[in-house]
Formats: C-alpha cells, sequence, structure tokens
C-alpha cells in the first residue's frame, strides 16, 4: 500500500498492490475522484479518530464513511489485500472490500446485504492512466435466480443466466478447476457471488475500462 502515479500523469494516488508481484498491480484505490495534485500527501488520523488522505495544505480529499467516532481507531492492511479500520475491541468500523473498484479478490462479494443496503460491483477505471469511475460495471442482480450483469452505465450488455446450484446457466465455460472455487451465497440478509483460492498462486478477476472482464493469474516461476 502506498502512493503512486500513472502514465505521464502528475495525479497521485493511495492505493493497494501485490508485495508479491514485481510488476505494480493495483487492486484498489481510495482517491479515485480526488487525486493529490502537484501535491503531496499523508494518510492520518484526524479529529474524532477517523481515518483521512490529507494533502499540503490539510484539505480532506479522502476518509471513509465512518458513522460516528471511536477513540483510539486503528487502520490494518490484511493479508487478503483488505483495508480495514477497527475499534479497540477489534470491531471493524469499515474495510475496503465494501468499496470494491474494478478488481475482485478472494474473499470479497459482488452482491448486496439486504439489512445494511450495502451493495458491493465493480466499476471500471476511466482509462488505463486514470482510475476514476469509468463508464462499465459489474453486478449480482439479486432478483429471483441471481445472476450477474455488465453494464454500461444504465445499459446491459450481458447477463450471466441465472444460477443454477453449480453455475450460471449462460457461462458454461465456468466450471471447477484447480485454482478457485466459486459460489453463490443466497441468505435471508445476503446474496453474493464470489470465490476462494485453493493453490498457491494469485489470481484476481478485473474489469477493464473497455468493458473486458478477465480472470488473471500470476504464475512465479515465469514471472507472468
Amino acid at each position: 500500500m502506498g502512493f503512486f502515479s500513472l502514465g505521464n500523469s502528475q495525479n497521485t494516488y493511495l492505493g493497494i498492490w501485490y508485495k508479491k508481484i514485481s510488476v505494480r498491480t493495483v487492486v484498489w484505490v481510495a482517491n479515485r475522484e480526488t487525486p493529490l495534485v502537484n501535491s503531496s500527501g499523508i494518510l492520518t488520523v484526524i479529529d474524532l479518530g477517523i481515518l483521512a488522505l490529507v494533502n499540503g495544505t490539510d484539505s480532506v480529499l479522502w476518509s471513509p464513511n465512518v458513522t460516528g467516532s471511536t477513540q483510539d481507531p486503528v487502520a490494518q492492511l490484511m493479508e487478503s489485500g483488505n483495508l480495514v479500520v477497527k475499534d479497540v475491541n477489534d470491531n471493524i468500523l469499515w474495510q475496503s472490500f465494501d468499496y470494491p473498484c474494478d478488481t475482485l479478490l478472494p474473499s470479497m462479494k459482488l452482491g448486496k446485504n439486504f439489512v445494511t443496503g450495502q451493495e458491493w460491483h465493480l466499476s471500471s477505471w476511466k482509462s488505463s492512466d486514470d482510475p476514476a469511475h469509468g463508464d462499465f460495471s459489474f453486478w449480482c442482480d439479486p432478483q429471483g435466480y441471481p445472476q450477474l450483469i455488465l453494464r454500461n452505465g444504465s445499459i446491459e450488455l450481458h447477463r450471466s443466466g441465472p444460477w443454477n446450484g453449480l453455475g450460471f446457466s449462460g457461462r458454461p465455460n465456468l466450471k471447477p478447476n484447480s485454482i478457485y472455487k466459486y459460489g453463490l451465497v443466497f441468505t435471508e440478509e445476503e446474496v453474493y457471488y464470489g470465490y476462494e483460492l485453493i493453490s498457491s498462486v494469485v489470481s484476481r478477476l478485473t474489469l477493464s475500462h473497455d468493458d473486458v472482464i478477465q480472470r488473471w493469474i500470476w504464475i512465479d516461476r515465469t514471472q507472468e
């Protein structure tokens, strides 16, 4: 986790990327809509125990949406790539996994929590050099038999077909494999699609700025 810039841009972002992969691969961006422009920044704790990204003039560019205040909050980057803010009793007040960008990591969710109203979906970058929200999004529609939907704004581009208990009816090529296991969780409280790794490789699912959904696998032996 740290600050980075893209291409020839002078914009700077706070993001999370793999430590293991030699090519910097950003999986989450905090201030994707409010970059640091020709300015230094720092991640700090401001009044009321709130974590915040501030620029050189002490203006807050980004802060987690934590309800209320807490004493002595702790921010921790987990091995999973999840940035969490916890209170003194280790209760999670906020986590980056609830606010995906263009990447779905293991243990992340695509779906909806019916109790809190929290929705999880991927949103593409605007371009390869601009992580601001782009045109495309990838959702798990919880209505009826859940299915995955790719959208351009409000226009549906593709549906995976309903979940049939083993997979999505319109995605016969999505089959069990030796790298990850996927599934759909469907309860009264929430519905979501997700996956877990069952091997030692690094893998992620992404939505590109030009509407391509891709599964990536990093191979240490070839460094690619």
